[in-house]
């Protein structure tokens, strides 16, 4: 690798860190505005919840997009809307559930299983190339289950995961599917603003219709807005973990590969178990909430170690991957 490339491929792999980092900040923040919003609505189910937590973020994050690309808006292509509206399409299934699973579990939990598309990846990758995984994929994949089923609490006698740690787990094959799409050939030419507006519009018409069809009553949808605690954090969540975090990966995941770019975001839940030890502490007093900061237990030391673990062994001995589309 030639000294600018290197140049690139550092800042690429310092750039998807930060990105994690606004990303640790979004589970916490997400299940406050939960506890907001349900302290406003207490009729409110949990998909409408959820609905509302994405919804905002991504229409406020269009309209601050449009806002910049308006003068070069005609030169959007319709590759890039097309890699746009399927990035909004997998994130927002992603969203959706680990949304949702959030509401039933802790952040931290909620953090490391989500992380379980690390291992997916090399899984995947295998599979397209119609062999036997390497016995370190194998191996790897143990690991994700026993860290799993320490995480979720697995019960060996009715064979089932809590509803929080199965939605997370299943969000994570879409967004699995998300860190593909970025690294297609057919995108590489691809800019990231006008990509990123087509994935924000796409989630912002998905969650606005899922909130309006969720409500107990159409104008519900406006009573959160009144809330300052709610407003304040769903502005945090929007500044940063949408378009600083997403704008970020967009922009710098395309410069590695969908291998690298899967170990950098296995520090994702490591940042986000840190904040949980004291950030739920201060949204609780700003938004006069009852959400305790998280205490480290054996569970979740045991469980996202074994998950970290594996992607990060996994990432460092990746098998090859598959040809290009």
């Amino acid at each position: 690798m030639n000294p600018a490339a290197r140049a690139v491929h550092i800042r690429a792999v310092l750039m998807l860190v930060l990105a994690t980092l606004f990303w640790g900040l979004s589970f916490p923040l997400v299940k406050a505005i939960a506890l907001a919003h349900a302290a406003v609505l207490p009729a409110s189910g949990t998909w409408f919840i959820t609905a509302c937590t994405v919804a905002p973020r991504f229409v406020i994050g269009s309209a601050v997009l449009l806002l910049v690309l308006w003068p070069r808006l005609r030169t959007c292509t319709r590759l890039e809307l097309k890699q746009g509206a399927l990035l909004g399409l997998a994130l927002g299934a992603g969203m959706l559930f680990q949304n949702d699973g959030l509401q039933f579990t802790s952040a931290s939990t909620s953090a490391f299983l989500t992380q379980v598309y690390a291992i997916m990846i090399p899984v995947w990758i295998a599979w397209r190339q119609r062999r036997w995984p390497p016995a370190i994929v194998l191996g790897c994949c143990l690991l994700v289950f026993a860290g799993v089923a320490v995480l979720g609490r697995f019960d060996f006698r009715t064979l089932r995961l809590g509803r929080g740690e199965a939605e997370t787990l299943l969000s994570s094959v879409f967004f699995m599917m998300q860190i593909f799409l970025l690294e297609r050939k057919e995108f590489a030419g691809n800019r990231a603003l006008p990509v990123t507006l087509a994935m924000f519009v796409t989630e912002a018409v998905i969650f606005s219709l899922m909130a309006l069809g969720t409500a107990p009553h159409p104008a519900d949808v406006l009573v959160p807005w009144a809330s300052a605690p709610w407003l304040g954090f769903t502005v945090l969540l929007t500044l940063f973990c949408t378009l600083g975090s997403f704008i970020l990966m967009n922009t710098w995941q395309p410069k590695i590969t969908a291998t690298e770019a899967g170990l950098i975001y296995c520090v994702e839940p490591v940042f986000t178990a840190l904040m949980a030890l004291c950030v739920p502490a201060w949204l609780s007093a700003w938004g006069a909430l009852d959400y305790p900061n998280e205490r480290l237990t054996w569970h979740l030391l045991a469980g996202g170690g074994l998950i970290t673990a594996a992607n990060v062994l996994i990432q460092l001995r990746p098998p090859a991957k598959p040809a290009a589309r």
